[in-house]
């Protein structure tokens, strides 16, 4: 719950940056007196995002592109809800998706708050990765529930839910610009260690803030800059999502586990690895390659159907468990809502991880990839009226990775052409129930969706009934 989000910063550890991080504790005003002080803080702000498998998860379920699946129809109650379009302000894992966004939120303002406490060489590019976080987890929030209380530069306490109200939309966005204008202007392009936040990075959410927004000139202007200005590039495709594929060439931003320490239910969000990998894992699985999971977010026959058979990513996105059955001799059992289909993209491999190997897969979350950058920029420029051709280079580079013809078509066709691009490209990986919102296409794609409710979800009941009436709930709930 946001009001119960005031920070004990005790962390643990992932690859690379946070390995470096002992345990400690914040006594608040008495922190933030050493360049240490605020590197510490701001990996604590980092740490929350390994929390945010959930919104993967929901992402992808939510969408025409997979179903809720998992044991039965009362295996994780919020999950097949979300599935179903039958979710109300009482569900867990939406709680989770807000709590865990508003503590990242709530972290990076706890920095924000002493950010010019301590002078030390370096202190603008810490207070840099701090403000594109908080626009990193808004943006979500934004997503997911609409305009939420902002509070500035300052931490949320008790008594706020009854006096800031819900800001409007235009004031969420105007902060989240902010805060990625400051970071681009303060990053470079290579981060000081492997996963923190880059001028590209900032670029490429500031560009999606734009989109979103259908500021088409804007988000085209930023992009288009990104792509010929930055270090990036497309990357093998069949290695992209497997370990040798983190954080590679094509990785924009990446959200970074590790499975060197274990996890249980009893508080996911403090696992290490990436709790949705299991979560998408073959249930009771045996065989080669592939650690056994719960068996959610099984893509539908529909969705594996949208790849041509010379498109390289039909495989390497989905796995068709009976033809790697027949073909490995491996076994497994059937879920709930079985379509015979996986993530292959977040399968979980085997691997040295510890703990309960569900909970505590190593595999990184690929947030920002540049292949969805290209897709960003042609559609900007597509929807925009500013440049077809300049829109069916981008888009024809992602299609030529996969093994498909160039297009040459122009204006609504090539709108619809990069709309299915982009489902094929980013299946599975969290982006096509807000696609097909911000796009006005999730009513004729979504069963059950009710347009004027279900393009936003609940605000937990909980925090409506902190605020006392402050805050109002979200239409049709």
């Amino acid at each position: 719950m946001l009001l119960l989000l005031l920070l004990a910063f005790s962390f643990g550890c992932t690859e690379d940056y946070l390995d470096e991080t002992e345990e400690y504790t914040i006594d608040s005003e008495n922190y933030f007196n050493s360049e240490e002080d605020y590197y510490n803080a701001m990996i604590g702000v980092y740490d929350i995002l390994q929390s945010t498998y959930v919104n993967v998860l929901l992402g992808e379920i939510a969408s025409d592109n997979t179903l809720s699946g998992g044991e039965s129809a009362n295996d994780v109650i919020g999950f097949q809800q979300v599935d179903e379009m039958t979710h109300t302000p009482v569900n867990d894992n939406l709680d989770d998706v807000w709590d865990w966004n508003f503590a990242g939120v709530q972290r990076a303002n706890y920095v924000l708050e002493f950010q010019d406490k301590t002078d030390f060489e370096g202190r603008e590019m810490i207070i840099a990765e701090v403000r594109f976080l908080r626009a990193y987890f808004t943006f979500e929030l934004l997503k997911w529930f609409g305009p939420i209380p902002i509070k500035g530069d300052e931490r949320f306490v008790l008594g706020d839910e009854n006096s800031i109200p819900r800001a409007s939309t235009e004031e969420v966005y105007a902060q989240i610009e902010s805060d990625l204008q400051f970071a681009i202007d303060n990053l470079d392009y290579t981060a000081p260690q492997t996963g923190r936040a880059t001028k590209g990075a900032a670029m490429a959410l500031l560009g999606k803030a734009h989109l979103y927004q259908e500021e088409f000139d804007q988000a085209a202007d930023v992009l288009v800059e990104l792509i010929e200005n930055g270090p990036y590039a497309l990357s093998n495709f069949e290695t992209l999502f497997l370990e040798e594929g983190e954080n590679n060439e094509e990785s924009v931003f990446e959200v970074q586990y590790t499975g060197e320490e274990g996890a249980g239910f009893g508080c996911l969000q403090c696992s290490e690895g990436n709790v949705a990998v299991g979560f998408q894992g073959i249930r009771n699985y045996t065989g080669p390659l592939f650690e056994p999971g719960f068996s959610f977010n099984v893509p539908t026959q529909e969705t594996y159907d949208i790849f041509s058979e010379d498109d390289i990513r039909k495989d390497l996105s989905i796995l068709d468990i009976e033809a790697w059955a027949e073909e490995t001799g491996a076994t497994y059992v059937e879920g709930y809502k079985h379509t015979g289909y996986f993530n292959r993209k977040y399968l979980p491999r085997k691997n040295d991880n510890v703990g309960d190997a569900n909970l505590t897969q190593p595999n990184n979350y690929r947030s920002i990839r540049y292949a969805d950058v290209l897709l960003m920029a042609a559609e900007a420029l597509n929807r925009g009226g500013i440049d077809d051709a300049q829109a069916r280079m981008f888009l024809n580079e992602v299609r030529e990775r996969a093994g498909l013809e160039a297009v040459e078509a122009s204006g609504n066709v090539l709108t619809e052409l990069i709309y299915d691009e982009r489902r094929r490209e980013l299946v599975g990986e969290g982006h096509r129930f807000f696609d097909l919102v911000r796009t006005g296409r999730a009513a004729d794609n979504i069963e059950g969706f009710t347009t004027g409710k279900n393009e936003l979800f609940p605000i937990p009941l909980e925090e409506i009934e902190f605020s006392q009436g402050n805050w109002e709930q979200n239409p049709g709930y």
